[in-house]
């Protein structure tokens, strides 16, 4: 039999959250109109589009539409699978990103633990600000730069040429591709990289610096066994956010840069998409092979964060 005082009670209860809950959106109604427009922005381009996703099981008709062209159910991605470009392309995105989290991932943590050493305040904006200045410039403005430096009369060639070498082809050596790139990624991301670990090197206290000072630690010792544990949570962090990127390589600057002689270490998934959906047409493949993608990635970071949260017990959730 239902008591209906406890229904009272439930009814009363929940209209007091909701109360709380509307006195809570008028005291901070600032924040939540600073909120609005980045919700909507995901929304609008993050997770509507998502809806989309469909078409990698379909035979996609762009006049059929969405709800009425044909279902194939996982044709694409045999396809796909099948494919004997699709090894090619799965090593070289996978190379690409495993390079990034070997030098990408490291090199702004370095950074910031050398500018914390700096006790010069206005030699230590100064390199930051250098540091930084690459992440604002586009990426047509940096491949633009890159070819300029590296074609074969290009700034490069000629230094070699001038202390008596011969001149490389640089951009048409699949050899040298890797490298490019990724050279090219720690210069572009290494200074706003080091934003995050300065903002938790903060934080780390100073007390402790004296201590070991007191107890004759020099700055290497400090830095291995005060600084680096003190930003370790964030450094996990950042690395599992990395791993959930392993598979999605910039591809905007591969294109630019990438020519047919490149293409054996160049191709990656992404670009692979770009050729068959966009120029080719072939969406509904395309989208199975971004799908995918973004399959793994999710292993991937599950994996990574079940890992790192039982050997540190540091995880995203």
């Amino acid at each position: 039999m239902n008591d209906p005082h406890r229904g009272a009670d439930g009814v009363i209860k929940a209209g007091r959250r909701s109360g709380a809950m509307a006195a809570a959106i008028r005291r901070n109604k600032v924040l939540y109109a600073m909120f609005l427009l980045p919700a909507l922005y995901f929304l609008v381009f993050h997770y509507i589009p998502m809806i989309g996703n469909v078409i990698a099981f379909q035979k996609y008709n762009v006049v059929a539409g969405l709800f009425h062209s044909k279902w194939v159910g996982f044709d694409n991605f045999r396809l796909f699978f099948g494919d004997p470009y699709f090894w090619k392309l799965l090593r070289n995105t996978a190379l690409l990103g495993l390079y990034g989290l070997i030098f990408n991932f490291p090199a702004p943590i370095v950074l910031a633990l050398l500018l914390n050493e700096l006790r010069l305040p206005l030699f230590k904006r100064f390199v930051q600000s250098v540091a930084y200045l690459p992440h604002f410039l586009s990426t047509v403005v940096i491949a633009g730069m890159i070819v300029n430096f590296l074609s074969f009369d290009g700034m490069l060639n000629q230094a070699i040429e001038w202390f008596g070498g011969e001149q490389l082809q640089f951009l048409n050596d699949p050899a040298m591709f890797r490298t490019i790139y990724i050279g090219s990624e720690v210069w572009q991301q290494i200074g706003w990289g080091t934003i995050i670990y300065l903002a938790a090197l903060t934080g780390v206290d100073p007390h402790l610096y004296e201590a070991a000072r007191m107890d004759g630690a020099n700055r290497w010792k400090m830095t291995v066994n005060i600084t680096i544990p003190a930003i370790f949570p964030v450094i996990t962090i950042l690395f599992l956010l990395n791993i959930g990127h392993f598979l999605s390589i910039g591809y905007e600057k591969i294109l630019l840069l990438y020519n047919g002689s490149t293409y054996e270490t160049a191709d990656v998934i992404q670009t692979y998409v770009y050729r068959r959906g966009l120029l080719g047409g072939d969406l509904s493949y395309s989208a199975a092979v971004g799908m995918f993608q973004s399959v793994v990635a999710y292993i991937l970071v599950i994996g990574a964060n079940r890992i790192t949260r039982r050997l540190g017990g540091t995880s995203l959730w």
